[in-house]
């Protein structure tokens, strides 16, 4: 063959070979850089739980205590997930901002399992989820020793659910997803011309209800709740009446969380 032809041709092949390399390598690298990130895990989960310990609220009556002991067991199963998840409880009384009864923080965590075979992975994915299960139990039960004691001291004669807002806001400086139970009739009672006491004058009508919540959250939009998840769950039976449990009462609530960004709101 005349190697005026051969040379030339012989450098192409070089020349592509060559070129295909670089191509694969930027290729890897690519797939490499977006692959190797690691995984964003879900965001922690920041529970509050408010227990009226007050004198219109009895656990020991046999609806309220399994109503509330169902929800706790609820609580506790959606949102303890991973290690960082973290769950305070806090008394509604006189004093609920001072009153943190319990301040728990999640450890069990999952091993790394990226590079792992099928089987440690399975092995690693069971491990965590004994863990988290012995470490939910624990919780479980001090949430459950905190709902039946008992509060036979002064600051059972007012209810200062307002006080409860600057705990919120608190966690939710956290960065957290903040979400907020309330265990308690919602009844605000609390003396002074600034404040309500639902025992004495409770809103007549849903109207009412939400004229009032809009004038209060004037002065308590300086908490910076965030955008929390509100959950209010009642002692109240199916056949209760309206005087026991009124209706505007809870209205007023899910005005005033709403004028205050909650993201969501749910009455039970």
């Amino acid at each position: 063959m005349d190697q005026r032809f051969f040379l030339p041709q012989r450098n192409l092949v070089l020349y592509l070979q060559a070129f295909c390399t670089v191509v694969s390598l930027s290729f890897l690298s690519a797939c490499s850089s977006s692959t190797d990130k690691p995984v964003k895990t879900d965001e922690p989960v920041y529970t509050l739980i408010f227990l009226d310990k007050t004198r219109s609220v009895n656990v020991n009556k046999a609806f309220v205590g399994q109503k509330y002991q169902q929800a706790i067991n609820e609580i506790i199963e959606q949102n303890i997930r991973q290690k960082g998840d973290k769950l305070e409880v806090y008394f509604i009384h006189e004093n609920t901002s001072k009153a943190r009864a319990l301040n728990l923080t999640v450890r069990s965590e999952m091993d790394d399992v990226a590079a792992a075979s099928p089987t440690d992975r399975e092995a690693a994915e069971t491990e965590f989820t004994m863990m988290l299960s012995r470490e939910k139990a624990q919780i479980r039960q001090r949430v459950l020793q905190q709902l039946v004691a008992q509060n036979a001291g002064k600051s059972n004669q007012e209810t200062d659910i307002w006080a409860s807002l600057p705990v919120i806001a608190k966690a939710n400086e956290s960065g957290a997803t903040v979400k907020v139970y309330y265990l308690s009739d919602m009844v605000e009672s609390v003396k002074g011309s600034t404040r309500r006491d639902f025992q004495v004058t409770p809103p007549k009508n849903n109207t009412q209800a939400d004229e009032w919540a809009k004038a209060d959250a004037e002065q308590l939009k300086r908490y910076t709740i965030g955008s929390p998840e509100i959950t209010m769950i009642l002692p109240f039976e199916p056949n209760a009446s309206i005087k026991e449990n009124n209706p505007a009462v809870t209205q007023y609530w899910q005005t005033l969380f709403s004028e205050l960004g909650a993201g969501t709101i749910e009455e039970q």
